[in-house]
């Protein structure tokens, strides 16, 4: 079966084909076909392709919308030029999975798309007003392109959140707002915490029940998540993915009254602040340079830039009172894993986290956490032998994730993550 997965955001449009069925997931041998992505839809767009064994194609092409994007994608994906093996045709295409950031209350588990599914999605749009209307775009277009008999399928970065108590979820506001508005904590990155919970698992052959890890993912987005028995009981992000750590553009927590703080002095509105808050604050904000880690860690080491270093501190000290705070929460955790851009190739920033935490538990083995990951399995050990919590990387695949629900809800088989 093969399952074409898309991942659209408001100007780009990510993609991959995966060959998977039910006996492939279960004996862990699903196959990437092809992967790509668009970006600055709507103008000159930039556009790469990927297959296995074939050279990427790089290129720049106007792209008016996600319509055409899709369209241009499936297009090489059919055409012989690509080289992939097994699909000549629309009809080689058997379903499509969409990554959907926000399913709010109701939808808490990966299903088939209908009408019906399509209107609970914008009834989330409030929540998610920069990603669910990209989303259903997305959505959309599939539908228009591939026809009502290709069986589509959303998985929510927020479903696996869906297990937090209320006291995980609930705000110090008055209760009726939340009644009223949900506003509560939802969290995100939840396709990539479950996955990797999940690798963990069958890693260590534990029952779902039997899993105690504390999830890192870190990339110019980032969030922590404490998985106790196999469930998220709690995560960083929170009402939106502005809350939580330090990420590239997005300043994590900070106090409330930092917004009407800055309406005041500064003359501007409550959306302006906000964009700030988004896109030109985390690392970018405090350095005054990138939000990009890779180029911060040469500034530091090369121009020994004060700012970029403490842009790095500030960015480091969070993701450990969160890894601290999961400790207490759930009473220990048999790993911290580390996953997302950041988390899995800078042994650097992973370095600077876990020093500190030895009273933990946490023993990195420098050595370790230098060295490249192990081909099979594709995980990485960097603590020490006796460490008492282990010290895992372990490469998300949420792409893989989305593609193996698509084939459970298409053949109605329970999730088992």
């Amino acid at each position: 079966m093969n399952v074409f997965v898309l991942n659209c955001g408001s100007s780009t449009l990510k993609f991959q084909v995966v060959e998977t069925d039910l006996p492939l997931i279960e004996r862990d041998a699903d196959r990437r076909l092809a992967s790509g992505i668009i970006e600055r839809i709507g103008t000159q767009a930039l556009v790469k392709y990927e297959a296995p064994g074939k050279p990427a194609v790089r290129t720049a092409s106007p792209v008016r919308d996600h319509r055409a994007g899709i369209d241009m994608v499936l297009r090489w994906v059919i055409s012989d030029t690509s080289g992939i093996e097994g699909i000549r045709s629309m009809a080689d295409i058997h379903a499509v999975g969409h990554r959907v950031v926000h399913g709010g209350e109701k939808l808490i588990r990966s299903v088939g798309i209908d009408d019906d599914v399509i209107h609970q999605i914008e009834d989330c749009i409030e929540l998610a007003p920069l990603h669910n209307p990209a989303n259903l775009k997305g959505i959309r277009a599939a539908r228009e392109l591939l026809g009502d008999g290709v069986p589509q399928v959303a998985v929510f970065d927020t479903a696996f959140h869906a297990t937090m108590p209320e006291r995980s979820y609930l705000y110090g506001i008055p209760y009726q707002y939340y009644r009223r508005y949900k506003i509560r904590r939802y969290g995100f990155h939840g396709t990539s915490h479950r996955y990797v919970s999940y690798r963990y698992r069958k890693w260590k052959s534990l029952p779902r029940e039997g899993v105690d890890i504390i999830s890192l993912h870190l990339g110019n987005g980032a969030s922590a998540c404490a998985v106790q028995k196999g469930e998220s009981i709690d995560t960083s992000m929170g009402f939106t993915p502005l809350e939580g750590l330090l990420m590239g553009t997005r300043c994590g927590d900070i106090d409330p009254s930092i917004v009407e703080f800055l309406t005041h002095m500064e003359g501007v509105s409550v959306s302006e602040v906000d964009t700030m808050l988004n896109k030109s604050s985390g690392l970018l904000g405090i350095s005054g340079l990138t939000g990009d880690m890779r180029e911060l860690l040469e500034e530091e080491e090369e121009k020994q830039d004060r700012r970029a270093r403490l842009a790095i501190d500030v960015f480091c000290h969070r993701v450990r009172k969160y890894v601290g705070a999961y400790f207490a929460e759930m009473g220990g955790a048999q790993a911290v894993v580390f996953t997302g851009g950041i988390g899995e190739n800078s042994a650097v920033i992973r370095e600077r986290i876990c020093k500190g935490l030895e009273c933990l538990g946490m023993r990195l083995d420098a050595e370790r956490n230098r060295a490249p990951l192990p081909v099979s399995p594709h995980i990485g050990v960097i603590c020490e032998d006796n460490s008492p919590v282990e010290i895992c990387v372990i490469p998300t695949n949420e792409e893989l994730l989305i593609a193996r629900d698509t084939v459970r809800c298409v053949h109605d088989v329970p999730r088992r993550w």
